[in-house]
């Protein structure tokens, strides 16, 4: 099965990582451009791009992937399924509908609750006791579509940066067990 995966921030390198040690065919990853940082402003790759160049798949970094540039380079890698994590642009039918077992999506809510961005925050501010993640197959909207799997765990006493990384493997670890089911339908 060839999956290209999509990502940019911390929070997906655990998934990526996760189909990498588990011998999944990683044939490409989409991540954002690099940005200025720090007070040099010089151009910093992402934690999901330095993962990926660290274990040898290419690398693609469309300003849009929506845009021609992004569509072909997609469709030029013919991924059977494409796995995104936090990677930060919505992806249009014309994408969706290149690999042939569709998109999932590891988000970082108990879907329905928390679409969208800055969901961990989110979570936090309102008082939620429980915080999750849901492995969800991507339609149109944004964060819609069936869920394969949750998982949850509790928000009590972490600071957001606590509950990032344990959210970060938590669903690391429900994409490697839902994954093989989704690749048999």
């Amino acid at each position: 099965m060839r999956i290209v995966f999509m990502g940019t921030p911390d929070f997906a390198v655990p998934s990526l990582r996760a189909l990498i040690d588990n011998g999944y065919d990683i044939v490409g990853v989409f991540c954002q451009p690099d940005r200025p940082k720090g007070r040099g402003h010089k151009l910093a790759a992402c934690p999901v791009k330095e993962t990926a160049e660290a274990a040898g798949i290419p690398v693609f970094q469309p300003e849009r992937i929506k845009r021609a540039e992004g569509v072909e380079a997609l469709r030029g890698l013919a991924p059977d399924l494409c796995v995104t994590a936090a990677f930060g642009q919505l992806l249009s039918q014309e994408i969706l509908d290149i690999p042939r077992l569709g998109t999932i999506n590891v988000h970082a809510s108990l879907l329905p609750r928390w679409r969208g961005a800055a969901p961990i925050q989110r979570a936090i501010l309102a008082g939620d006791e429980r915080a999750g993640i849901s492995i969800m197959r991507i339609g149109h909207g944004v964060d819609t579509g069936a869920y394969c799997a949750q998982a949850s765990c509790s928000v009590a006493g972490k600071t957001a940066d606590e509950l990032t990384a344990e959210l970060a493997q938590l669903g690391a670890d429900l994409l490697r067990d839902t994954l093989p089911a989704l690749a048999d339908e």
